[in-house]
């Protein structure tokens, strides 16, 4: 079982009973942190004393307050850790339930699990610890994983992000088209644009682009 791990939850309620759980599997170094900042000090703290962690748990959302921070996020500290540390393994206990969103942790991040908080999320936190000491992947909550089976996240590319983040800004094709230019993003002609759009609305079975937009929110697309 795993040796030292790392909590980073700002809430003193969910990292309780975190510790509980880590405590129940008999891991003998627990620390917890409630800032990205702080976690990444440790990180680096136990790399240059040849003492590193080997698993850290986070959520994806942290409170701001008066402190002034540098990463606000579990996705900022993942990313920042991953530079540092690539090989330590990655837990994350969050409330979110957005299919592309868990699906980038995965992909962009290379986190090993993904448990949601709500009901039985402890015993499924327990039981994604010791599946990621056995370097299973993709873990993720049993309430989740027919998400990861939906074709719609799956084929959906950094393209159609793009046009669907501007979309919901208020852009007109004209305006992407401009954006698209600027940033050296192809196909981005206003006919190529509009096509992709239509084939997203079919795709998702849209009446309209704010339709198209709704639903793109729904499944944590943008």
């Amino acid at each position: 079982m795993f040796k030292k791990v790392l909590v980073a939850e700002d809430l003193d309620s969910i990292s309780i009973t975190v510790i509980q759980v880590l405590e129940d599997l008999n891991i003998p170094i627990i620390d917890h942190v409630k800032y990205c900042d702080d976690a990444l000090l440790k990180i680096k703290k136990g790399i240059a004393e040849k003492d590193p962690y080997d698993l850290i748990i986070s959520d994806l959302s942290f409170k701001s307050d008066h402190r002034k921070v540098k990463l606000s996020s579990g996705e900022e500290l993942i990313a920042a850790i991953n530079k540092v540390q690539p090989s330590i393994k990655k837990i994350i206990f969050s409330i979110e339930d957005k299919s592309y969103r868990i699906q980038s942790l995965f992909n962009d991040l290379a986190i090993n699990a993904y448990i949601s908080k709500g009901r039985n999320s402890i015993d499924e936190l327990k039981k994604a610890i010791e599946r990621t000491f056995r370097n299973e992947e993709k873990i993720v909550s049993s309430n989740l994983s027919s998400t990861f089976s939906d074709k719609a996240v799956i084929e959906i590319e950094s393209y159609d992000i793009s046009i669907l983040k501007l979309l919901a800004k208020g852009y007109t094709l004209e305006n992407i088209s401009s954006e698209f230019k600027n940033v050296s993003i192809t196909p981005n002609g206003t006919s190529s644009i509009e096509k992709r759009i239509n084939k997203l609305k079919t795709f998702f079975k849209a009446n309209n682009n704010v339709h198209l937009i709704a639903i793109a929110k729904d499944l944590g697309l943008i």
